[in-house]
């Protein structure tokens, strides 16, 4: 009796344990790089860069290490819940093999004026294999085992059907500023008791992690489908398309480069763009934010692929100021501001300028405003939310805005020990319609 008190006893404090490791549990954000890795790229073998792969298919890491020393590169990886805390399941239960691996797939930069060492990793190779779906957090390490970069990454099972619609907004408010997503799933081959409890829905804008709308919950269930044909709650703001640039060919300038100079490496100056907030919509193709590296003066771009200086420039509609916060922003920096990235007021010219460093190849951007800054007249005074960074209140917001949306769908059953992600469906909105 006494030694199975002891085991009682012992049980208790492991649940309690797993219990209070649950309540701490922090949501992983994924971490920047430095200044000198660059041009990463994580994708599966489709165009898009988003990392999405079927269990059992596999997916790939790129990028450049501008201090092209051959520095030594690691990388581990975490399983995570549906809202990205780590989940409960040890590696070995969602790994087989190791992680903590060197990245050994590396050369040099050839005919370049920017040397780099270019790094190559693909998941699975022949030391480790995912043994499950859901999401997962790639983390990169130096030798020094200090994180250099972390990217998120989705691996799915075919289990759901997913239908899905893009529709104008009901609300008169936001009839042309806003896009609803309505969807359905068919549960059929899972077993699904209680929906609310064992399935989570992610809708995403664009593959953009900060569009993210969770929470949502079936409006009613119809047999083995559950139907979402909300209005408000799985809306998102139309945006506008994305400006672009292409340096595939290093020393002429295009449609949107005003003039190409070569002083230590190439300087690459594009055309000075206005705010597009009170103009018509005009659509022009683009790829959601993404960018390809290419280059006419070779063959293989990942490391034949020259680094340019691009120059930006944005005239402001009204008087500009040295404290407005203005980034630019796209997939070569996973949307994320810092300060390599914000523009500043050059008075003379009366515009915002920056000078950033890009790999040759044709990139989708946009300009994001600081939300300290809505007074300068940029702001789309329409917006709800003012605490957020405004990536529309320079271009503005409009329905006919073609954009890429994704549903995530995760299940975790009675006897599942994380949240799977059995399905996803996708809609774009050009063939958006009045209900």
């Amino acid at each position: 009796m006494p030694d199975l008190i002891i085991h009682f006893k012992f049980l208790l404090s492991m649940s309690l344990l797993g219990f209070c490791l649950q309540l701490t549990a922090q949501r992983l954000e994924e971490v920047s790089p430095p200044a000198s890795l660059r041009t990463l790229i994580f994708k599966s073998g489709q165009e898009d860069q988003f990392p999405i792969i079927k269990l059992g298919e596999s997916i790939r890491l790129q990028f450049d290490d501008l201090q092209a020393n051959e520095e030594d590169y690691y990388f581990k990886i975490i399983h995570c819940t549906a809202q990205w805390t780590p989940s409960d399941l040890l590696k070995s239960q969602y790994l087989d093999g190791l992680d903590n691996q060197r990245i050994i797939d590396h050369k040099n930069s050839y005919n370049t004026l920017v040397p780099y060492s270019h790094f190559n990793l693909v998941i699975p190779n022949e030391n480790l294999r995912l043994k499950l779906s859901g999401n997962y957090m790639l983390q990169v390490f130096n030798t020094y085992d200090e994180i250099q970069f972390s990217r998120r990454f989705l691996v799915y099972e075919d289990l759901v059907g997913v239908q899905a619609a893009i529709k104008r907004s009901r609300t008169l408010a936001y009839l042309n500023s806003k896009q609803v997503l309505q969807f359905s799933v068919n549960t059929q081959n899972i077993n699904l008791n209680q929906p609310a409890k064992e399935l989570e829905i992610v809708l995403l804008k664009n593959y953009q992690w900060n569009t993210q709308i969770s929470g949502i919950q079936p409006m009613f269930n119809n047999g083995n489908t559950l139907v979402y044909d909300y209005d408000q709650p799985t809306s998102f703001w139309g945006g506008n398309e994305y400006l672009n640039f292409d340096t595939k060919d290093m020393r002429a300038a295009t449609a949107a480069i005003q003039e190409v100079r070569l002083e230590d490496i190439y300087e690459h100056y594009l055309y000075p763009n206005t705010p597009r907030n009170n103009k018509p919509y005009t659509y022009f193709p683009d790829v959601n934010g993404d960018f390809i590296p290419r280059t006419l003066q070779g063959a293989l771009p990942e490391r034949e692929g020259d680094y340019t200086w691009v120059h930006f420039s944005l005239k402001p509609n009204g008087k500009g100021n040295s404290e407005t916060y203005i980034y630019v922003l796209g997939k070569f920096n996973n949307y994320t501001p810092s300060p390599e990235y914000l523009m500043t007021y050059n008075a003379t010219q009366k515009m915002y300028q920056a000078r950033i460093l890009f790999k040759q190849g044709f990139y989708n951007y946009s300009y994001a405003l600081s939300p300290v800054l809505y007074e300068t007249g940029f702001s789309d005074t329409s917006l709800e939310n003012k605490t957020y960074l405004d990536e529309n209140g320079i271009d503005g917001n409009f329905h006919f805005t073609e954009n890429q949306y994704q549903i995530l769908v995760y299940f975790k059953g009675f006897l599942d020990q994380h949240q799977r992600l059995v399905g996803i469906g996708s809609a774009n909105s050009m063939n958006i319609n009045d209900q």
